[in-house]
Formats: structure tokens, C-alpha cells, sequence
């Protein structure tokens, strides 16, 4: 397979990948998720910074990653780690919820 069709192939996959169901993300609204961090704050900070070492630092992080890590939370997806702090948290965000606090804590 020649270097261009391993490059168009990549890109069909990615376009692929991109339209599956569920695999949507939603653009969040910042000011929305200020308003829904009030959970989150406890161990990520109102500015994204953690409050101890232990917990990542959201700020700047990319929306798309964090939502990403929500939805999978969310669908018990994650395991070890924080997965059993997080997945509760998570398991009471709607989409919406998810993509504002994303949004949010991507524009710290």
C-alpha cells in the first residue's frame, strides 16, 4: 500500500469514526459549566487546579478529551484508578452537562 492511500485510508477512518452514533460531541457552553462545577471543585479546583496531587489538573486540558473521559465514566468504560469517584459523578451528567463542564474547564 503506497504512502497515499495509507494517508487516505486514515483519513476515511477518522471521518468514519466521527459519524458513528454516540460518538458525537457536543460544543459546551463555559458559562453554563461554571454554573455546574460545584461537584467537581472538591478535588479539581474552580480553576481547574487540583487540589492535591492525586487529581489531574483540568485547566487548559482539551473539551474533547474531558468530555470523552465523562461519557466513558459515565458508561462505567473507566475502570481502576479514580473510576470509583468518578463514575458515580459522572453517572448524573446529561451530555449537555458534560460538554459545558468540558467547555469550562478547557477555557481555565
Amino acid at each position: 500500500m503506497t504512502l497515499m492511500h495509507k494517508a487516505g485510508l486514515a483519513v476515511a477512518l477518522a471521518a468514519g469514526v466521527a459519524l458513528l452514533p454516540g460518538s458525537a460531541l457536543a460544543e459546551g457552553d463555559a458559562e453554563a459549566g461554571a454554573g455546574k462545577i460545584a461537584v467537581c471543585v472538591a478535588c479539581h479546583g474552580k480553576d481547574g487546579q487540583a487540589t492535591a496531587p492525586t487529581y489531574p489538573n483540568l485547566a487548559g486540558q482539551s473539551a474533547t478529551y474531558l468530555e470523552g473521559a465523562l461519557k466513558a465514566y459515565r458508561a462505567e468504560q473507566r475502570k481502576g484508578g479514580s473510576s470509583a469517584i468518578m463514575t458515580p459523578q459522572a453517572a448524573t451528567l446529561s451530555d449537555e452537562d458534560i460538554a459545558d463542564i468540558a467547555a469550562y474547564y478547557s477555557e481555565q
